[in-house]
């Protein structure tokens, strides 16, 4: 009976931790993981702002819009919408640095 016990006993210690095998393994399958996960996530940063430009282009276009069925013309340069309520103060200043306002169509000036 002690040998039986003192055998369970080596049994168990020699088991102890991971085999070299077994870390390669998981090593190897995070190292995949990565590979695959990392360049579709440095791509998000850019398509969000690509989908924000977008929409703001979306707003001013509207709010030229609005103006113009207001019967107030069509607009030439964004600062006439600051003065109808048409965009805030810090829509005109976002506006004025990467858009322009040519014949009542919003265009971005630096599209990449």
């Amino acid at each position: 009976m002690k040998r039986y016990l003192l055998n369970i006993l080596a049994k168990n210690r020699r088991q102890e931790g991971f085999t070299l095998i077994e870390m390669v393994v998981v090593i190897a399958i995070i190292v995949i993981l990565m590979v695959l996960i990392v360049p579709n996530m440095l791509n998000q940063k850019e398509k969000a702002e690509n989908k924000t430009s977008d929409a703001f282009k979306t707003t001013l276009q509207t709010q030229v819009e609005m103006y113009k069925d207001d019967d107030h013309g069509t607009p030439t340069k964004f600062d006439e919408l600051l003065k109808g309520d048409y965009l805030t103060q810090d829509q005109v200043n976002k506006a004025n640095k990467s858009f322009k306002l040519e014949n009542g169509k919003v265009t971005e000036i630096n599209k990449k």
